[in-house]
């Protein structure tokens, strides 16, 4: 027999299964599968890369305290999610970027993009890219400032003057003038797709390795963090693109090998579209957003001004999440054609 005078019960919603996995376990997972790029970062571009990283983690850590601190809400530091914002965005600036620009960038992505519209689960835009558009909407320049590889042209912790710049490899299969002729055409870089694969190139400081950030991302997949089908959707349209509709001559392996690897594709597609906020819910819809992504990429890339175009193309798919997971709505089991078209039919009466 039971005693219902000592019986305890929680009324609450469902669902109504319980998981030991939460939200600091998965970001802390993120943050260990960004290790290896990071450390393939500080040794393309030296210490300052290190440095970057650890101004814009405190910098939205900070912020975040601060704001809900003001507010007068809970303190939300412990998630590790501001954590991941900093790493994030300081992967997407380069490294002679000035700190306290990066530090305006943290506090876009986190007051602005975050926390204004509810905090953490309640923001409609990845952070990270958030902050990344608007510093290069205000600093064009020094967001587009790159440095090349090697030893002898690391950028100092204190000052970025001194750093030898050049052109990214996705800056060379750009559409760009040939003075001689007078026509638009594409180059591959200079570097060789090894290069490109392993991380010895210019770029942003986690768009460098395209290896690392693609065992990061198996990582995640195997943890259980992410699911494969908005990156492999994601990837698998930028590759067939490219394939079908090579530019300037180039072979259409070639072309489409440089693609995939070069720029942030495999950052934007393992770390950023598949954050649980700003990404379908439903499997049809997470396949559609990655189709979208890779879409809008291949479209920036071919017709834009900018050679990259992973972050915005992310970007206009968050916004486009409603529509996803509503065209990709499972239908309800048991549930046949007679009685939709009764439902209808009374709905409309």
């Amino acid at each position: 027999m039971i005693d219902t005078k000592n019986l305890k019960l929680s009324v609450a919603s469902s669902p109504h299964v319980c998981s030991p996995v939460n939200t600091s376990r998965l970001m802390l997972d993120v943050l260990i599968a960004l290790v290896p790029a990071l450390c393939m970062a500080v040794y393309v571009f030296g210490p300052r890369a290190l440095t970057m990283t650890v101004v814009s983690v405190l910098g939205c850590e900070f912020f975040e305290w601060g704001y809900r601190k003001l507010l007068k809400k809970p303190s939300a530091n412990g998630d590790f999610s501001a954590a991941v914002t900093g790493v994030l965005l300081a992967f997407v600036c380069p490294v002679t970027l000035p700190y306290w620009t990066l530090l305006i960038g943290d506090f876009f992505a986190i007051v602005v993009v975050k926390q204004l519209f509810g905090g953490l689960g309640q923001n409609f835009m990845n952070p990270a890219l958030g902050g990344r558009a608007f510093l290069m909407m205000c600093y064009p320049i020094a967001m587009t400032t790159w440095v090349l590889p090697g030893v002898k042209n690391w950028a100092g912790v204190f000052s970025a003057a001194d750093a030898v710049t050049g052109a990214t490899p996705m800056a060379s299969l750009h559409a760009h003038l040939d003075v001689a002729t007078g026509t638009n055409v594409h180059t591959l870089p200079a570097d060789g797709l090894a290069n490109l694969f392993v991380g010895n190139v210019g770029g942003c400081l986690g768009e460098v390795s395209a290896l690392l950030l693609l065992l990061g991302g198996i990582y995640l997949i195997w943890r259980g963090v992410i699911r494969a089908r908005i990156p492999v959707a994601y990837l698998a349209t930028v590759a067939v693109l490219c394939f079908l509709f090579p530019q300037g001559g180039i072979a259409r392996v070639d072309w489409m090998l440089y693609n995939l690897c070069g720029g942030g594709l495999m950052l934007g597609a393992f770390f950023m579209a598949t954050d649980y906020v700003t990404s379908p819910v439903t499997k049809m819809g997470e396949i559609y957003f990655g189709i979208g992504c890779g879409l809008l990429t291949i479209f920036i890339r071919y017709f834009g001004g900018y050679p990259e175009g992973v972050s915005y193309a992310i970007l206009l798919m968050n916004i486009c999440v409603w529509l996803l997971d509503k065209a990709g709505k499972p239908g309800r089991f048991g549930v046949t054609k007679e009685m939709k078209a009764k439902a209808k039919e009374g709905a409309a009466k």
